[in-house]
């Protein structure tokens, strides 16, 4: 339950559900709850539906109706963002702002975002390449190692991401090497992943499997095709074999924040 858009619940609770097996869960989602009409519509369906309660309301009379019902009821209600706004505060030396959803203010950073998931679109399998300069992310690799769906993410993190394929037949644009802005990332994976990935992906498509885009030995010549061109240019290099997209996306991060300290340093 929220009084904004509840996307940071709906976090928490993935995030919190991932750490149990087996486990098969009904969700009831009630965004903008911001009167006690409101809430008293929901209070009768939760009382037919018991459960756990995870909120973030800042209003502090709906907050106590809340949390006075759930206590009748006898069910748990969980503010989870509760302690660390509570430690920032001490650490600030000011109250909190309540405020619903003014992580979703439309500022500078939110039009950066914006303009980076753009930039990432205009910018996926090799388009635009006479543009990569202005990428602040520049990820390579061979065919079904998660560039695009990983490009997507960072652009949505703020980070104006390009992307290309490197095929062994057709050879990338001189500028890829020469770029100074962007930080340059290979991705690989392991030659049996890759066949398994690709070998789902025609199957997908009910087209025939027995080419060389799955064949082991020409899989293997790919693979060793681009891990020399990333060695070659001192490029970063991420194994995607058993990262989710989130993992892949916080280890380039990572290396972009580094880079950046290092920059500063010089």
């Amino acid at each position: 339950m929220s009084d904004s858009t509840g996307e940071t619940l709906e976090n928490i609770a993935k995030a919190a559900l991932a750490q149990f097996d087996d486990v098969e869960t009904i969700r009831h989602f009630w965004p903008m709850v911001r009167s006690e009409a409101h809430l008293e519509r929901i209070l009768a369906e939760i009382s037919q539906n018991p459960g756990l309660v995870i909120f973030t309301l800042v209003n502090p009379q709906i907050r106590r109706t809340l949390e006075s019902r759930c206590r009748a009821m006898g069910l748990p209600a969980v503010a989870p963002l509760d302690t660390v706004n509570h430690a920032l505060s001490n650490l600030l030396g000011q109250e909190m702002k309540a405020r619903p959803g003014r992580q979703h203010t439309l500022d500078a950073a939110y039009f950066a975002r914006v303009e980076a998931i753009q930039f990432t679109i205009a910018h996926d399998d090799g388009v635009g390449a006479e543009n990569w300069e202005e990428a602040d992310i520049v990820l390579a690799g061979v065919s079904r190692t998660s560039k695009t769906p990983t490009s997507i993410y960072l652009a949505n993190r703020g980070f104006k991401t390009a992307n290309i394929p490197i095929v062994p037949e057709l050879p990338p644009p001189d500028n890829l090497f020469a770029l100074r802005h962007p930080l340059v990332v290979g991705l690989t994976t392991s030659p049996e992943r890759l066949i398994q990935v690709r070998r789902n992906r025609l199957l997908a498509l009910n087209q025939r499997d027995e080419t060389a885009y799955v064949e082991t030995a020409a899989v293997q010549r790919e693979v060793a095709y681009a891990r020399r061109m990333f060695a070659d240019n001192g490029w970063p290099v991420i194994d995607v074999t058993r990262r989710s997209i989130e993992e892949t996306a916080a280890a380039i991060i990572t290396l972009c924040n580094d880079r950046a300290i290092a920059l500063r340093n010089q």
